[in-house]
């Protein structure tokens, strides 16, 4: 494409490339800009192959014979409301049913799904999304705009308590233009909303959905299979649809079977072993070896920006004083964190929320674990004979109260007695934001602006430290509407600090994650999000 036609797409998309020619962005971070503008995934890929000489080789696709059933490990979690979705494995049976507007790969690049291509105005307030024209519910309606205005209404109603009401913190109202049209108004300029859109809460439900209950169980998809069994904790089975063909083409897997085998990761890996199932949503770090020397499994890894936090909730004390916050991270040496807790399985944390991975990371100086500067901070808050604090975590996956026994151990020299206390997942997340002191884990999010929105935005439901900062606000919004890659990574640079001097979280270190399967599954890649992308898999004979 010449520059003219570039920028037919968007004005900002001939700069990009002279950036990607210059060496002024990486190829990477070139292709997820360039497809949140509305270029094309071949087309950005291609431009990038041209000038990097890097080309792109396609993903293995479905390639079994049609038919079979995919047997997965994972926990089967009550289900609501889509856009109320707090998990992962939530969203990977909402997904099967209920899809996108757009999908993020296991390349961590967005591309149009629901919807089938978008552009932008050149300052990012206004995003007009063309629908496909061939969806349809299963109960025979059309899939049209009013489906997606009445989502992002429910979205901003902030009673409504969905996560998106942050995520699209500056979206103000949808309009449907024609039946297979939306154009979404902004405040102020935001280049992530692609990619907000492939965010796990954002499925889009019919248009009817809260009139008729607000059940994921008794209402319509537009996705390849249905529900056709389900019990928390104990299974959840989705059958292809055969009312109406899906808009996406032919499906391979008849079925998918998704067994609970609980929280014990030796349960769940035993299962994958002895041939009761074909792939397991996670394994755990120190299962990573054992799996390695299994001749018959096939062992995935990927890089990501997923994390956990030990967060203080800002408000309360002894939290509530920012000398106890520093005291605290002044005794944590990440290195050695990531080494005892997870088996240096990723990379050390800098006590803010933006990870290497994330196109506008800035780097900072790694904190340093420094005993005299917590004692004497210690003595500042008057606690200079010790502190007695808890800290709460869930029991599974095991890497997370891990952690904390950990840093536990690292506290103690500086006079700090930290009692941890490993709830079950139900007891801690029923009260994850309310905690004085917690650890959260966080998946990942393909842009780091998108994390801070999401976490340490005044206000926000899933701000759980209950961090408020009006510099911090505004430096965000800022981040949010800057296009240009190298600004928006000094505005970030900014963001960074800002956490890190006010110590509202240890962030130990960004995780590799894992999972294993047997080699029967055609299609599988591992997403950075662990999001299941069924209806390219397909099961080989055995």
């Amino acid at each position: 494409m010449d520059k003219k036609e570039l920028a037919s797409v968007h004005v900002a998309l001939p700069n990009l490339v002279e950036q990607l020619e210059k060496g002024r962005t990486t190829r990477r971070d070139f292709l997820r800009t360039s497809t949140l503008l509305g270029l094309s995934a071949t087309a950005a890929y291609g431009i990038a192959g041209k000038i990097t000489g890097e080309h792109f080789v396609a993903p293995a696709r479905a390639q079994g014979t049609p038919g079979g059933t995919v047997r997965i490990s994972m926990n089967v979690m009550e289900l609501s409301d889509p856009s109320l979705a707090d998990w992962s494995q939530k969203s990977n049976v909402y997904r099967a049913v209920n899809e996108p507007l757009a999908k993020i790969g296991a390349d961590n690049i967005t591309r149009p799904y629901l919807a089938e291509r978008w552009e932008a105005n050149d300052d990012l307030t206004a995003w007009t999304f063309h629908l496909r024209e061939n969806a349809t519910w299963s109960n025979g309606d059309a899939f049209i705009a009013d489906d997606v205005v009445a989502n992002i209404e429910k979205w901003l109603d902030e009673a409504h308590g969905s996560s998106n009401y942050s995520r699209f913190s500056s979206l103000e109202s949808a309009d449907a233009i024609d039946d297979h049209t939306v154009r979404f108004n902004l405040s102020s300029p935001d280049l992530a909303v692609p990619e907000s859109l492939g965010d796990y809460p954002a499925l889009i439900v019919h248009r009817n959905f809260w009139n008729n209950g607000g059940s994921f169980l008794d209402n319509p998809g537009t996705g390849p299979f249905q529900m056709s069994d389900y019990t928390v904790a104990e299974r959840a089975r989705l059958n292809r649809r055969t009312d109406a063909p899906w808009w996406g083409g032919e499906v391979m897997l008849d079925e998918i079977d998704i067994i609970d085998h609980g929280d014990d990761p030796s349960a769940y890996l035993a299962a994958l072993a002895s041939g009761q199932v074909d792939l397991l949503y996670e394994i755990s770090a120190d299962q990573v070896a054992a799996v390695r020397g299994m001749e018959d499994l096939e062992l995935y890894e990927t890089v990501t920006g997923q994390t956990g936090v030990a967060r203080f909730h800002v408000t309360s004390p002894p939290f509530d004083d920012p000398r106890v916050r520093r005291a605290i991270r002044a005794c944590i040496d990440h290195d050695v964190l990531l080494e005892l807790a997870f088996q240096n399985l990723g990379t050390p944390g800098e006590d803010h929320h933006v990870a290497p991975i994330h196109p506008e990371y800035a780097e900072l100086p790694r904190p340093q674990q420094d005993y005299d500067l917590a004692r004497s901070l210690l003595a500042e808050a008057g606690y200079a004979d010790g502190l007695d604090i808890e800290i709460n975590c869930v029991a599974q996956p095991t890497w997370e109260p891990n952690t904390c026994q950990v840093i536990a151990e690292m506290l103690r020299p500086a006079g700090i007695n930290l009692n941890v206390n490993i709830l079950p997942g139900g007891t801690y997340w029923d009260r994850w934001t309310d905690w004085p002191f917690g650890f959260t884990s966080w998946t990942h999010r393909p842009l780091g602006v998108q994390v801070l929105n999401l976490a340490y935005r005044t206000g926000v439901p899933w701000n759980e430290t209950n961090y408020s900062n009006p510099e911090f606000d505004a430096l965000l919004d800022q981040a949010n509407a800057t296009l240009d890659l190298e600004a928006r990574r000094a505005i970030t640079e900014q963001l960074e600090q800002i956490i890190q001097n006010d110590s509202i979280i240890i962030q130990p270190y960004w995780r590799a994650i894992h999972t294993a399967s047997n080699r029967n599954i055609n299609g599988f890649e591992l997403q950075p999000a662990r999001e299941f992308d069924f209806p390219v898999w397909s099961m080989s004979s055995s």
